[in-house]
């Protein structure tokens, strides 16, 4: 008698694991960063400055990883797409989770003066680096293992590490702020986080080591040699298609950074609540951003992810009309409700965001197209979120807050209606 055919789930199991296994160390790695620049780098690393310049450098060094995200995705997109996405991956978790750990044993301004800034800055860069290669890699290395039907839902898979990145960091975090007094967390306890970095990149290295190439890399390279710069045929042949994605995923970053980042700083020092209520309160809402990817990898493979994509942006749109009135209402359900709301959509816009891109260019240049779309409009979404939203705050109160969302929304519809043009 014929044996029914294994569950796609159980076949391709360690290949998701290793997309979502990478992806949720390198969002663990990068968020625990975000929520230092939040809590304690100010004061470490500029303490000459007043309090509101403090928080404006942290959130500098904070983007400045966003700018480092397109250099690494060409270099590393160039290997991706002329070596493969096995290695490429592996090399990217290393030079990322490498940066990561030596966060920990960086001196402060008290102990070494101008030249700890300096070296934060440089690990910063190395952080963004390292992770301008990650999130292509570990997409196609699941769209591209996808059965038919199931691209979406194989794409959301390294999504899902970002709530996973995120819940390890925060409740570390937690933790820490519950067992620590300020002091003690001010002079070693936020270098931690930093270090547990070392074990969680152990395991990553081990999944990804092994696993094999994608069969679509295999055969496109069987069939002719690889472009020489995969981002000069990129840019000569499909332009168009990086604007779009460009635009496409900037939705996905603004609402992130805005529920995560700039309101854990703006909630604490700003609004006055203690930062391990504000950081339970997060807590909670980042189980509907893992709602949203599951619901938008679902749905994506029964319509399209265009239209998941489109949905999710018009959606942000309404998000922003409403985000900074109820992060500023005093109530901490309202707070909840807003901040879970924002993460649900954002699953919305970003789980459908590995097969939506993988559409819009061909297996030779893909690599490099997705990576360099991804982390250009990262730049525009999640470095200038939290710049943005407190400039909103400054000038017209928390209300006008979420007005950077509303614009972000926009953009990113008009990217997926750019996207279906080409098609």
């Amino acid at each position: 008698m014929t044996q029914p055919a294994a569950h796609p789930l159980r076949t391709h199991a360690r290949v998701l694991t290793a997309a979502l296994v990478g992806t949720a160390i390198e969002f663990y790695d990068f968020y625990i960063y975000a929520t230092a620049a939040a809590l304690v780098i100010g004061p470490l690393f500029f303490p000459a400055h007043s309090v509101a310049a403090q928080q404006l450098l942290s959130f500098m060094t904070f983007g400045l990883a966003f700018f480092a995200r397109p250099v690494g995705a060409i270099a590393f997109g160039h290997f991706g797409d002329r070596v493969g996405r096995k290695s490429t991956l592996v090399a990217s978790l290393l030079l990322m989770g490498g940066s990561t750990v030596l966060i920990a044993f960086l001196p402060t301004y008290a102990m070494a003066g101008p030249i700890a800034p300096a070296l934060l800055c440089l690990l910063r860069f190395g952080q963004g680096f390292g992770l301008g290669g990650e999130w292509g890699g570990a997409s196609l290395l699941a769209v591209e293992n996808a059965p038919p039907g199931w691209a979406a839902r194989f794409g959301s898979a390294p999504q899902l590490g970002a709530p996973v990145g995120f819940l390890a960091a925060n409740g570390l975090f937690l933790l820490l702020g519950l067992s620590l007094s300020e002091a003690d967390f001010a002079a070693w306890g936020w270098r931690i986080p930093f270090l547990a970095s070392a074990a969680l990149v152990g395991v990553g290295l081990w999944v990804r080591l092994n696993i094999g190439e994608t069969a679509a890399f295999r055969e496109a390279r069987d069939h002719a040699p690889p472009p020489r710069v995969p981002l000069g045929a990129l840019l000569s042949h499909h332009a168009g298609a990086v604007l779009a994605g460009i635009a496409g995923v900037v939705a996905c970053f603004a609402l992130f950074y805005l529920a995560t980042t700039f309101a854990l700083s703006f909630g604490t020092k700003t609004l006055g609540y203690p930062r391990e209520t504000f950081l339970t309160v997060q807590l909670g809402a980042n189980l509907f951003l893992a709602l949203g990817i599951l619901a938008a990898g679902w749905w994506a493979d029964r319509t399209s992810p265009a239209r998941v994509l489109a949905s999710g942006a018009v959606l942000t749109v309404v998000v922003g009309l409403a985000f900074g009135s109820g992060l500023g209402s005093g109530s901490l359900g309202l707070v909840w409700f807003t901040l879970a709301s924002a993460l649900f959509v954002m699953g919305l816009t970003y789980g459908p965001l590995g097969a939506w891109l993988q559409t819009l260019y061909p297996v030779e240049v893909r690599y490099t197209g997705i990576s360099v779309a991804f982390n250009l409009g990262g730049i525009i979404g999640g470095a200038l979120a939290p710049f943005a939203a407190q400039a909103l705050a400054d000038r017209g109160g928390t209300a006008y807050v979420g007005l950077f969302l509303t614009l972000a929304g926009a953009v990113t519809f008009a990217g997926v209606t750019l996207g279906r043009a080409r098609d």
